[in-house]
């Protein structure tokens, strides 16, 4: 008998059923099973919603850059886009970019009555329909520094926008999206996996993470759909001159018996540090965004979480599971110690 035919006759007499353990043919099943279940997931995750067309979207955040290109895109998709400005100026250069479909209104989540007429406007707008899509892109800036630099209205002015106002003016549409059997995407900065600057920001993205996990439990029976998109930090000359500015009122106004514990040295490497981090970890190509949002708009069965951007795939997932004694390691080798520390080791990393 030639050596191939041999090979092949000892090898199906190895793989027939007679020689398999139940050992090997439970693992069999096993794999193939997961091997359905990947392939189903795929081929489920590619369908789309039919007749696009007549349906509406309201997006708040439509002067940052995310919602503003959200809305753009959207509005050439043929949705009716009620786009969410702070300024009237902003509503009209988008207005300006735009269809005619494409309307504006001017909201400031920081106040309760400017929430009930943005309501009231997309009650009219949508002229009895329904809201198929709410986009709460909107995010407020927030001073980045140690925690005993800040006051209680630091963290008030954070969480007011950033959370309970996008939670209120959530709730106030949502007999809006159940009629329509629509879906919420909030879009979440990295900061949402794990805390690594003081400031109200990352407790109101984790405020945010939890509303929308409850909110997608308990609306689910009525065929709305909740997502999260959670991003990488981009990067813009405005935020970092925010940033600086932030920090540099914040340093001015500490009391001197605080000033004196960190010392200039430190305000001087912190900045450093801060704005190293920032060139180091922060993108500005905001595709990967919009191609989450779209999917998660657009997708018949949207996914509970996307995560656009390397870190907050990889980075920023990994130290939120990883130990503590790792992520605050990290934390050390980025930023200086304080001078009433009596440490003599800067970070690192600032430097590079």
């Amino acid at each position: 008998m030639p050596l191939m035919s041999t090979w092949r006759y000892m090898v199906s007499l190895q793989m027939s059923p007679q020689n398999l353990s139940f050992s090997d043919s439970l693992h069999i099943v096993i794999l193939a099973s997961i091997l359905s279940l990947i392939i189903y997931w795929l081929i489920r995750d590619r369908h789309r919603v039919r007749n696009l067309s007549g349906k509406y979207i309201f997006i708040t955040g439509c002067d940052t850059r995310l919602g503003n290109a959200l809305a753009r895109w959207l509005d050439k998709r043929g949705f009716f886009v009620i786009a969410a400005c702070a300024t009237e100026q902003e509503g009209q250069e988008l207005r300006s970019c735009s269809s005619l479909s494409l309307k504006t209104v001017n909201l400031d989540l920081a106040d309760s009555s400017s929430i009930s007429r943005a309501i009231a406007f997309v009650t009219e707008e949508t002229e009895g329909k329904g809201l198929f899509g709410l986009v709460n892109a909107a995010e407020g800036t927030t001073p980045a520094a140690p925690t005993d630099w800040l006051r209680i209205d630091d963290f008030h002015s954070e969480l007011e926008v950033n959370l309970l106002g996008l939670i209120e003016i959530t709730l106030k549409l949502l007999p809006l999206l159940k009629k329509a059997k629509g879906r919420v995407v909030n879009l979440i900065n990295a900061k949402g996996f794990m805390a690594f600057v003081g400031g109200g920001y990352n407790l109101s993205k984790w405020g945010m993470e939890s509303f929308s996990d409850i909110l997608r439990r308990d609306i689910q029976h009525f065929g709305v759909k909740v997502s999260i998109v959670g991003h990488s930090f981009f990067n813009t000359e405005a935020n970092s001159g925010i940033m600086e500015r932030d920090l540099l009122r914040l340093w001015n106004r500490l009391p001197n018996e605080i000033r004196d514990s960190y010392g200039e040295k430190y305000f001087s490497e912190y900045r450093k540090a801060q704005r190293s981090s920032v060139k180091r970890l922060c993108n500005s190509d905001i595709s990967k965004v919009i191609k989450c949002m779209e999917h998660a708009l657009l997708a018949k069965y949207p996914r509970t979480r996307y995560a656009a951007g390397w870190d907050a795939k990889f980075f920023w997932l990994f130290l939120s599971y990883a130990p503590s004694y790792l992520s605050d390691t990290l934390f050390y080798m980025l930023f200086p110690a304080p001078a009433a520390s009596g440490s003599t080791v800067p970070g690192v990393l600032i430097n590079i």
